[in-house]
């Protein structure tokens, strides 16, 4: 029990020193995933756009085809006409013009709706793409300035992430589950150390009976108020040694 206290222990010591490295990266991280994802969704954007002006120009050329069609069909019509010899082959074939009328119209009016959708899209496009590259410039400057500083702590970055899997192989899969739960819950302190007979993250006073329980060693103790586990000054002073002479 004992070596699970000081490897947890020891675990929120090195996210601790891994905290303050994200926390010298100030806002950059949460603001350059805004930016990707901002870019990711103008993109998106843009796509369905051009996919809308596409389909809007299929269907006015497929409206254009069948008006020539229609207009051609008419002209047949009108010069049948004059080849009827009686009044049904004449009403049916005012039928046939009426209808090709009527088509015409309609697909006049298919037309003109694509042709002004497509003209909208085609307006949306240009303002789309103006967004996204003004986006994809400022992601850019976050990106550069990230960089920047992560590159000066990538050392202890990756000195403190090999740290951390050294530890994490020696914590059972359930008491590092338990532990990542209360980090992420606690802000990320999910282990503290009594101080002055109470617990180092609320400062709720532990009862002296289970005080003298953890000073054992032998138990894992959880603050009644605020859930986090608690260990004594022993594993504490034991676990930041260990630590620092890495």
């Amino acid at each position: 029990m004992e070596n699970k206290l000081r490897n947890l222990y020891a675990l929120q010591l090195i996210d601790n020193s891994l905290d303050e490295i994200e926390e010298l990266k100030g806002d950059l991280p949460a603001e350059t995933r805004q930016g990707e994802a901002q870019v990711s969704e103008l993109e998106s954007r843009l796509s369905a756009l051009e996919h809308e002006m596409r389909s809007a120009f299929a269907t006015r050329d497929i409206a254009d085809g069948e008006i020539i069609n229609m207009k051609g069909k008419l002209d047949r019509y009108k010069k049948q006409q004059f080849e009827v010899r009686n009044n049904k082959e004449y009403d049916a074939l005012s039928r046939e013009m009426d209808a090709a009328t009527a088509a015409i119209t309609r697909l006049e009016k298919e037309m003109e709706a694509a042709e002004g959708k497509a003209t909208i899209s085609r307006t949306d496009i240009e303002e789309t793409k103006a967004k996204l590259e003004v986006a994809k410039a400022d992601l850019e400057e976050k990106r550069k300035a990230l960089a920047e500083v992560s590159k000066s702590t990538e050392a202890e970055e990756l000195k403190y992430g090999h740290d951390r899997q050294k530890i994490v192989a020696r914590i059972e899969k359930a008491d590092l589950a338990a532990y990542e739960r209360i980090r992420k819950a606690k802000k990320g302190k999910a282990v503290v150390p009594v101080k002055r007979g109470a617990c180092g993250g609320c400062f709720n006073r532990v009862p002296p009976q289970k005080l003298l329980e953890l000073r054992l060693n032998n138990m894992l103790y959880t603050c009644e108020r605020c859930g986090r586990i608690v260990v004594s000054d022993e594993i504490a002073e034991a676990s930041s040694t260990v630590a620092s002479k890495k």
